[in-house]
């Protein structure tokens, strides 16, 4: 059972809205609903849920502007609830710092699958092998804890999602290689369905929160992308 962990459903919907919840709590989860934006900004702030189910399109705000907001002040993943014909949204929203995303109309089983998918890999991170401490992986100036998830550069912390911190994991694990976009999506987001260039979207954002906009992350035209080779001082 999931009853510790708290699920904020921000969906102005209520057909969908009911169905969501009733399955959410099926499975054990609490949860809490938002049937605006503006709600949903305030509920995310004093409730701090473990995993927030966001709407694109809401009252009073828009789903894109409260997951802004959102990454001001936390990390905690998000699946974003779109339209079909909202791709521009969607790569905006992986831009924004949202973790994964469903379309409408969609399963309710296939939503509690990522929802699943995704609370699973933040416990995992959260609690990685606590008899057998992990130590910090390092390259240059760049240094990753992977039991707290925190990344520093130069001993400052950098405020990143579990997306972002999977995916400069996955290049500081073998700094020489070239990771496909494949393998970079595989190893972040494994049971998204995600298209591979939602990649570029989450670099994008994450060179903005290091030094020189990112220069230490390559990006390999036709290949992938991996750790700059010069930028190990």
């Amino acid at each position: 059972m999931n009853e510790n962990e708290l699920i904020l459903v921000a969906e102005d919907e209520p057909t969908i809205s009911r169905i969501v919840i009733s399955y959410l709590e099926r499975e054990g989860y609490r949860t809490e609903l938002a049937t605006d934006g503006l709600t949903a900004s305030q509920y995310i702030h004093t409730l701090k849920p473990d995993l927030v189910i966001l709407d694109i399109m809401m009252p009073e705000r828009s789903g894109l502007e409260v997951l802004k907001r959102m990454r001001e002040e936390t990390d905690t993943p998000v699946i974003l609830l779109t339209a079909r014909s909202e791709e521009l949204d969607r790569v905006l929203g992986f831009e924004l710092g949202a973790d994964d995303y469903v379309s409408k109309p969609f399963s309710a089983r296939e939503l509690i699958s990522r929802v699943k998918a995704i609370l699973k890999r933040v416990k995992q991170s959260s609690e990685t092998e606590s008899t057998s401490p992990l130590q910090p992986l390092r390259y240059g100036r760049l240094e990753l804890n992977p039991e707290s998830m925190i990344v520093n550069f130069d001993g400052n912390k950098l405020d990143v999602t579990t997306t972002e911190y999977r995916l400069l994991e996955c290049l500081m694990s073998q700094p020489s290689k070239v990771f496909t976009r494949y393998e970079l999506l595989e190893a972040a987001m494994p049971d998204s369905d995600a298209l591979e260039r939602v990649v570029d979207s989450h670099f994008r954002n994450l060179r903005k929160k290091l030094p020189e906009n990112g220069s230490m992350i390559e990006s390999v035209r036709g290949a992938g992308y991996r750790l700059s080779l010069q930028d190990t001082t």
